[in-house]
This record gives structure tokens, C-alpha cells and sequence, in this order.
């Protein structure tokens, strides 16, 4: 799963987010180095929804415009579950490789 991916159903975790809410969720995760453009948000949702990881909770007009909320779906908590621990394991096999590096204080 690439980064980004990650980092939008991890947004979508907690609650149903719009595509600005998305946005701001993800730079805040990422500590402000991942910065979704609106191309690449879009592109990502649609595919994610076609995956069935996520789906639209609701729509709102605001200000003249249709907002469109997304929520994670059972399938998208399962996948995002999945990759968070395969992310564990591989940190945690970084974390011994680097007490076995000589001249490394303890973590």
C-alpha cells in the first residue's frame, strides 16, 4: 500500500471526512510532508471507492456546492488494520537490526 493511500484511510478511520477535510488530516498525519493536490485526492477516492475501502456516507450543498463526505468501509478498516501491522513488523525489524549496529546507543 503506498503512503498516501495509507495516510487517506487513516484519515477516514475516525470519521467521515470531504475532500478538504482529507487534505488537512493527511498533512497532519504526515507532520506536513505529504501534500495531496486535489487531482491526486480524486484519482485516489475513486479508485479506493471502486476497491470498496471506502464509500460515500453523505453529500451536502455548501455555499452552492455539493460536498461529498467519504467514511472507511468494513473492508478499508480490515486492509488499513492489515498494512498498520505489517508497518509494525517492519519497524520493529529496523529497531533490532539497529541495536545490532555497533556504536548505536539503545532506542
Amino acid at each position: 500500500m503506498q503512503e498516501p493511500t495509507f495516510l487517506i484511510l487513516t484519515a477516514l478511520a475516525a470519521q467521515p471526512l470531504h475532500g478538504y477535510g482529507i487534505v488537512q488530516s493527511v498533512l497532519d498525519l504526515s507532520s506536513g510532508e505529504v501534500k495531496l493536490r486535489p487531482g491526486t485526492l480524486y484519482g485516489a477516492l475513486d479508485r479506493l471507492a471502486e476497491q470498496e475501502l471506502i464509500v460515500v456516507d453523505h453529500e451536502e450543498a455548501v455555499e452552492g456546492r455539493l460536498r461529498r463526505y467519504y467514511r472507511l468501509s468494513d473492508t478499508g478498516a480490515a486492509a488499513l488494520a492489515a498494512e498498520a501491522e505489517r508497518l509494525r513488523r517492519r519497524a520493529a525489524a529496523a529497531e533490532t537490526q539497529l541495536r545490532m549496529r555497533p556504536g548505536l546507543s539503545s532506542a
